[in-house]
């Protein structure tokens, strides 16, 4: 059970990371497995949380002040192993006219899947 006393501003110390897991809230709040998944699912309705796949998370406010190379390293986490793509790398330097905003294309190994995460666009080719 998630204690009574537990607030958002314990779990903030988890913008540290690129990304938490429900284990990395087990270690934080010492709680069980199943009371940090239920933290997460009801943190994630209330808008506090950004969930990027299953048992992958990372708070809102840092979501927002992410910059492109560190949503690229998210893009590394989504789908490994997983290679950014010709034309995503083109666009991070600036060779190409044909900008992608907030799209990330990477080639896949294992699967062709595609992640939206609040409009940004994690998308992986087999």
């Amino acid at each position: 059970m998630i204690p009574s006393n537990m607030n958002y501003s314990e779990v903030q110390k988890l913008s540290e990371r690129l990304y938490f897991t429900a284990g990395d809230v087990v270690e934080l709040l010492k709680v069980k497995i199943s009371s940090a998944r239920v933290l997460c699912t009801r943190y994630v309705k209330k808008g506090l949380f950004v969930r990027l796949k299953r048992n992958f998370y990372l708070l809102d406010q840092s979501w927002k002040n992410f910059s492109r190379d560190e949503r690229l390293k998210i893009a590394s986490f989504l789908q490994v192993p997983s290679y950014i793509s010709f034309m995503t790398a083109l666009s991070l330097y600036e060779v190409t006219t044909q900008v992608q905003r907030d799209f990330f294309e990477s080639a896949s190994l294992k699967r062709s899947v595609r992640f939206d995460t609040k409009g940004t666009v994690f998308n992986y080719i087999l």
